[in-house]
């Protein structure tokens, strides 16, 4: 792909990435178009993104000033007692597994996307909100056919869509069988665009403190929620360095603790820092025995210490790796977006709303999220979570800064499979050489609990050498949104830009309208 005049941007539908390139072409940053960006992942990817849930953002400007903003979801100050409480469990099917989520006005966070997208764009946005926020608002209230992939996501949370009235008005067909939206029907969201509107001239303050945050906390308290008027006005976002590490020749920048995905792809990385992963061809049996071993020892790590940075302790890895060593090697809702502008500024965001929790705010055309009933976000258990305390996140936005001034941004989706997504697309890209949209591509393997998926394309043998390693494990007979959906942009060291959207999520790479 080309060079744009502009910049280049990555995302999970055409629409978000034509948003963020109209705000490029019209003068605006990296930042600017990140946002419009991800207003329009609220329109168009709705399963995946929602001013009520939350978000991470990390900006890395062309001067070299790199920022993480927290504006992920916090714990409510207060908590409802559990009689009374809406949370209820429900499955998602993505067919070859599922997994189980917690939904119910219960489930709800406060969220916090709606106030970080200003918090972003005070600090480092160029154009007016009004013109940022344009394309989301015309592409709501005008409508769009749905995709074959936005369709199939409908399907997997379908008992979500389904639980309340106001969201079946939305994302149904309208008949006695509540019929989920199929791909090629009709899809309009005219009350958030007027939302959208709105807050483009009043600020966030109207979601935070006006009359939106009096109908959450009125839907939470005759719903059996925990949100109230204090949690929403009390939000603030987090400011944070990023975490910094180095590999093969490389600065990575990534979420800080206290999000656990940034730490564990660090520490991933450090495992396999020591090895000439070059002469391991990649899909082969030893390859992919190394990478999932990686995983398992990534994750039994985390069982005795925590997602905490104590993970980066040389003596911790050194305890890992003597485990690898010792192995027989020899014989959840969430959308992506990057963007790089012609002058260098660079954005990844990484959204999500969970799942989802079932109800509307009304008027407003936005679902709040059900990150308290996310079983990774809650490791203590249902109901344990400490109040007024803002939420960790496998979601790792991060940068890549070569040594010879290249620079690429990614993140993923795909709640527990985020960090090994990152993870196995930076070891092809830096260890390997492929080019983004291969490493993006490529076959993917992901270890959790004990139990190991794998998609299809690595050799006969190395499947045999994972069956015998993994007595649990599932080999996918096709590639899978289950297996995250990495969106990344590059540019080369002579300013060239190109990137990737994952095929897994039907992404899309830009660089031009038209």
């Amino acid at each position: 792909m080309s060079s744009s005049p502009r910049g280049c941007v990555a995302a999970g539908h055409p629409l978000t990435a034509e948003a963020a390139l109209k705000v490029l072409e019209a003068g605006g940053n990296a930042v600017d178009a990140a946002i419009a960006a991800l207003c329009m992942s609220c329109v168009a990817e709705p399963s995946l993104c929602s001013l009520g849930g939350g978000a991470f953002c990390l900006v890395r400007t062309a001067d070299g000033e790199a920022r993480l903003y927290d504006f992920f979801v916090h714990t409510p100050i207060c908590k409802r007692e559990r009689e009374g409480l809406d949370f209820q469990p429900i499955v998602a099917d993505f067919g070859a597994a599922q997994q189980e989520f917690h939904i119910g006005l219960g489930s709800a966070a406060t969220p916090g996307l709606a106030r970080g997208i200003f918090a972003v764009h005070r600090a480092h946005g160029a154009l007016p909100m009004a013109e940022v926020m344009a394309p989301a608002i015309a592409a709501a209230r005008k409508g769009m056919i749905l995709t074959s992939f936005q369709s199939y996501i409908m399907q997997v949370i379908a008992p979500i869509l389904r639980h309340s009235a106001a969201s079946r008005a939305i994302f149904t067909r309208g008949d006695a069988a509540g019929t989920i939206l199929q791909a090629g029907d009709f899809f309009a969201n005219a009350e958030l665009g007027g939302l959208f509107e709105a807050m483009a001239y009043e600020g966030d303050r109207l979601f935070y403190e006006g009359e939106i945050a009096a109908s959450i906390e009125r839907l939470s308290r005759e719903h059996g929620g925990h949100l109230t008027r204090e949690d929403l006005r009390a939000y603030q976002v987090i400011v944070r360095e990023p975490l910094r590490l180095r590999y093969r020749g490389a600065e990575l920048l990534t979420n800080p603790p206290p999000s656990s995905g940034g730490l564990l792809i660090a520490f991933g990385l450090a495992l396999l820092a020591g090895r000439d992963l070059k002469a391991l061809p990649f899909g082969q049996a030893e390859y992919a025995a190394l990478l999932a071993e990686v995983q398992a020892a990534t994750q039994r790590a985390r069982g005795r210490h925590g997602a905490i940075p104590i993970l980066l302790d040389p003596e911790v890895i050194a305890e890992a790796m003597a485990e690898l060593e010792a192995a027989p090697l020899a014989t959840r809702g969430t959308t992506h977006l990057s963007v790089i502008d012609r002058d260098g500024n660079a954005a990844a965001i990484t959204a999500s709303n969970g799942e989802g929790c079932g109800y509307m705010v009304p008027g407003t055309g936005t679902m709040l999220n059900n990150m308290l009933g996310e079983e990774d976000l809650n490791p203590g258990g249902f109901h344990a979570w400490a109040p007024a305390t803002r939420m960790a996140s496998m979601m790792s936005p991060t940068a890549v800064l070569g040594d010879d001034g290249g620079l690429m941004v990614l993140g993923s989706g795909g709640s527990k499979r985020i960090r090994s997504a990152i993870l196995q697309v930076l070891v092809n890209r830096l260890d390997h050489g492929m080019s983004i949209a291969e490493a993006v591509a490529a076959p993917r393997l992901h270890f959790d609990d004990g139990h190991l998926n794998v998609e299809p394309g690595l050799s006969a043998a190395a499947y045999e050498r994972l069956a015998a390693l993994f007595t649990e494990h599932t080999f996918w007979p096709a590639t899978n949104m289950f297996f995250g959906g990495v969106h990344a942009v590059v540019r080369e060291p002579d300013g060239a830009l190109h990137g990737a959207g994952d095929p897994r999520r039907q992404g899309v790479c830009l660089d031009r309208l038209g």
